[in-house]
């Protein structure tokens, strides 16, 4: 793929951010880049099958009616456009999530294996 890998740092468990993530996630991947999000403690909800449990949740509704792509939308291009998803370990226990509740495809793991897969590219933190 073209340019640098981007290594996408999701902190946060709100909407607004972990939407971003994956709206800066689906069009790097779009354009080529290789990209891999990293989510940790509650930012790990956006990696969940269920991502109800993240903060201002509802708040899709309003921005899907208002013409914007939902968060289930942006996920799934995401993974179609192959970005790769990591749930760090230790956010998984911090926020009290078990591995069961990750979509299928995530990977489990911790900040070396976020910069082993980002190497020398860009990385964001949200």
């Amino acid at each position: 793929m073209a340019g640098e890998p981007l290594g996408i740092l999701l902190l946060a468990g709100t909407h607004e951010r972990a939407h971003y993530a994956f709206v800066l996630a689906s069009g790097a991947a779009a354009l080529g880049r290789t990209v891999v999000l990293f989510a940790t403690n509650d930012g790990c909800r956006a990696l969940c099958a269920d991502w109800s449990a993240l903060a201002d949740a509802a708040r899709d509704a309003v921005i899907r009616e208002r013409g914007v792509a939902g968060f289930a939308e942006l996920r799934d291009a995401a993974r179609e456009l192959g970005v790769r998803l990591i749930a760090c370990e230790a956010g998984l226990a911090a926020a009290a999530i078990a591995p069961a509740a990750l979509l299928p495809g995530v990977e489990i793991g911790g900040v070396a294996s976020f910069f082993a897969a980002i190497g020398a590219g860009q990385m964001l933190a949200l």
